[in-house]
C-alpha cells in the first residue's frame, strides 16, 4: 500500500508537467474538449502500443473517457477504487454498446443521435454516437436485419439442397418432362379415332403435353434448373422456348430473370404489367382472350426480334418455324387430318387447352399484391414474402406448370434457381422461417383469387395499383 501511494504522490507530481503538455497540444488539436487534460493521469496506467506517442492516443481516449472531466480528485479516487481500465477494455465496452443500439430503430434521414450511459464508477458519462449507415434504415428496421434473415434462410435451406441426392434435384422434373414427351406419339395416335371419347382423350394427351413442354420445361431452362451443366441448360433453353414455345430465349430470359425476378412488383419494371389488357372487359380478358395466347405468342416473339442480334434473329425464326411445321406435319402424316384448316384448328386447341389456367395463375400470385416504387423498393426477403402468393396445391396444374408456379411460387422467388421439386422440399422450412420471424407469407385459393379479380377488376386490371412502403414491417 505505501508503495502504491507514493507512485500516486510521484505522478501527482507530474501532473502539472502533463498538464502544460496537453496545453501546448490543443493547438493542434483543433475541436479537443477541455477534458483531454484531465485525462493525462489515466494515460500512465493504461497499456498502449509504445509506437504511439501520447499526443496522437489521447483523442480516442478523450472520446471513451468523456470529455469536460476535468477532475483530478475524481481522477485519483477512480485509480484507488480500481476503476481505471485497459483501453481495450473500453473500446470493447463501447463496441457492445454500439452493437446494442444497432437493434433499436431509426427513421430514415434522422439526425444521429447520442446515447448516454453511466461507468461502472458512475462518475463518468459516455457519448456513443450511431453510425451514419444506420440512420439510411426504414423505420422499425434494425440495421442489417434484412440480409441477415435472408442469409440465415440461405444457410438452412441449402443444407437441405447439400443432403439432396440427384434424383431430387433434377431426376424427378426431368423425368416428368420426358414422360410428357413420350405421351406425343399417343396423343396423335389418338386422333386418328373416329370415336369421339377417343379423340378427345387424344386432344387432353396433345394439350397436357404440349403445356408441360412449353410452360414447365421453359421456365426451368430458363433458370437453369433442369440442368447443372450450363451448355445443357442453354440447349435445353433454346428447344423449350423457341422451338416448342415460339418464343425468343433471350428475351424471355431477360424479362423474367433479369427483370421480373430481379424487380417483383416494382412498378415498370418486373410489376407483371405486361398481363394488363385495360380495354378489355373482364368476362372477356379471364375467359375468352386466353383462346388467342397461342396466336399471339408467336407474333409478339417476332416483335422482340428487333432487340437482339441478327443471327440471334435467325435462328429464333427458324427455330419457331420448325415447332409450327413439325406439330402441323404430324397432324396430317400421323393423325390423318385431310384438310390444312382442320389441322390449324386442332393445334389451336390443343395449345391453349390450358392457356385460362395459365393467364389466371400469372396475374393471381402478383397482382393485388403490395407494389413497390423503382427508389423505394424493399431488402430481396420483404420483397419476396409480400410480393408473391401460393396457391393450394392441384394435381394437373402441378404436374402442367410446376409447383414452383403453383404451391411453391414464394420458394421459387426466393430461390429461383431450384427445380419444381426441390422448391417443394423446402417449403415447410421456407414458411416456417418466415412465419416464425412474423413475415408474410401469402396463401390463397384459386377460386378465391378468381372472384376477387372478376369483383375487383377495375382496380386492379385497369387502373394503377397503389404503391406499398414497407414502413415498420419486422
Amino acid at each position: 500500500m505505501e508503495l502504491r501511494w507514493k507512485e500516486e504522490t510521484e505522478e501527482e507530481e507530474a501532473l502539472p508537467k502533463k498538464r502544460d503538455e496537453v496545453e501546448r497540444g490543443k493547438a493542434k488539436r483543433a475541436g479537443e474538449g477541455a477534458g483531454a487534460a484531465g485525462i493525462a493521469p489515466l494515460e500512465e496506467g493504461v497499456s498502449h502500443p509504445a509506437s504511439r506517442p501520447a499526443e496522437e492516443r489521447m483523442p480516442e481516449e478523450g472520446e471513451s473517457q468523456g470529455r469536460g472531466d476535468s477532475s483530478n480528485d475524481a481522477v485519483r479516487r477512480q485509480r484507488l477504487n480500481g476503476c481505471s481500465k485497459a483501453a481495450g477494455q473500453e473500446e470493447e465496452e463501447e463496441e457492445e454498446g454500439s452493437a446494442e443500439q444497432g437493434s433499436r430503430p431509426t427513421r430514415a434521414g434522422s439526425a444521429p443521435e447520442e446515447d448516454v450511459r453511466l461507468s461502472a464508477s458512475g462518475q463518468e458519462v459516455v457519448m456513443l454516437k450511431r453510425r451514419a449507415a444506420e440512420d439510411l434504415q426504414p423505420s422499425g428496421e434494425p440495421r442489417g436485419s434484412e440480409d441477415a434473415l435472408m442469409g440465415e434462410l440461405s444457410e438452412m435451406v441449402h443444407k437441405v439442397v447439400k443432403s439432396s441426392s440427384w434424383w431430387e434435384r433434377h431426376g424427378v422434373d426431368d423425368t416428368i418432362i420426358a414422360l410428357n414427351v413420350l405421351n406425343l406419339p399417343l396423343g396423335f395416335l389418338l386422333l386418328r379415332s373416329s370415336n369421339p371419347f377417343v379423340f378427345l382423350v387424344g386432344i387432353a394427351v396433345l394439350g397436357v403435353a404440349y403445356h408441360t413442354l412449353t410452360v414447365k420445361a421453359s421456365h426451368l431452362a430458363s433458370h437453369n434448373a433442369l440442368t447443372e451443366s450450363k451448355s445443357w441448360g442453354k440447349l435445353w433453353s433454346i428447344f423449350f422456348i423457341e422451338v416448342c414455345s415460339a418464343f425468343t430465349a433471350e428475351r424471355g430470359s431477360y424479362n423474367h430473370v433479369k427483370m421480373h425476378h430481379a424487380y417483383t412488383n416494382v412498378i415498370g419494371l418486373g410489376d407483371s404489367s405486361t398481363w394488363k389488357i385495360p380495354f378489355l372487359n373482364r368476362y372477356v380478358y379471364m375467359f375468352i382472350a386466353p383462346v388467342a395466347v397461342p396466336v399471339l405468342t408467336p407474333l409478339v416473339a417476332i416483335g422482340l426480334l428487333t432487340e437482339v442480334e441478327l443471327k440471334t434473329a435467325i435462328r429464333t425464326l427458324c427455330c419457331m418455324f420448325v415447332g409450327f411445321y413439325a406439330h402441323y406435319w404430324l397432324l396430317i402424316n400421323v393423325s390423318g387430318f385431310q384438310s390444312i384448316w382442320s389441322a390449324l384448328g386442332c393445334m389451336l386447341i390443343t395449345r391453349a387447352l390450358l392457356a385460362h389456367a395459365y393467364i389466371h395463375v400469372n396475374i393471381f400470385q402478383h397482382i393485388g399484391l403490395p407494389m413497390f416504387s423503382p427508389d423505394k423498393k424493399p431488402k430481396r426477403i420483404h420483397m419476396m414474402s409480400c410480393g408473391v402468393l401460393n396457391l393450394p396445391r392441384n394435381p394437373l396444374l402441378d404436374w402442367v406448370f410446376g409447383h414452383s408456379l403453383i404451391s411453391c411460387h414464394v420458394e421459387h422467388h426466393l430461390f429461383p434457381s431450384f427445380s419444381d421439386n426441390m422448391c417443394l422440399k423446402i417449403k415447410p422450412l421456407v414458411s416456417q422461417y418466415l412465419k416464425k420471424k412474423k413475415l408474410r407469407y401469402n396463401e390463397d385459393s384459386y377460386w378465391s383469387r378468381l372472384k376477387l379479380f372478376l369483383d375487383k377488376y377495375e382496380e386492379l386490371m385497369v387502373h394503377a395499383p397503389p404503391i406499398s412502403e414497407l414502413v415498420g414491417i419486422q
